[in-house]
């Protein structure tokens, strides 16, 4: 991996993810260059909920506008679309109006996610729910 895929103390771009994904921008890539620091793997809505710290990105295999709607209420930056799962337009749409960058990622959940770890992309627990989620 080459020193500009690593993260730094702003994290990384939108595009740098992209890039180490594989992936496609398929909404506002006017906004990609965008930093974050975190990102989180789910499926289940209200773990996304309930362990996402605003402003990081999602990865999910789920493409109905409920993902849209967990992430405008997290106010994240952007979704990663996982096995190149592509979203139907009402929600590539309801995306775009809440200025939230799209990605198709060929890879699945694990891959991605773990590119992602490896580039030094933080994870997104709230420690406080972490925490009470173990005991």
């Amino acid at each position: 991996m080459s020193a500009e895929m690593r993260a730094t103390e702003n994290g990384l771009t939108l595009k740098q993810i992209c890039k180490l994904l594989d992936g496609e921008i398929i909404c506002r890539e006017e906004l990609a260059d965008q930093d974050v620091q975190s990102a989180c793997g789910c499926d289940l809505m209200s773990d996304v909920l309930a362990f996402t710290k605003p402003g990081s990105v999602l990865l999910t295999g789920l493409t109905n506008s409920q993902v849209i709607r967990t992430a405008e209420m997290l106010d994240l930056k952007a979704i990663v679309f996982v096995r190149s799962k592509r979203p139907d337009e009402r929600t590539i749409k309801m995306a775009e109006s809440l200025q939230l960058v799209l990605i198709l990622s060929p890879y699945p959940l694990y891959e991605s996610c773990g590119r992602l770890y490896t580039a030094g992309l933080g994870c997104c627990r709230k420690a406080e729910n972490a925490r009470a989620a173990t005991l």
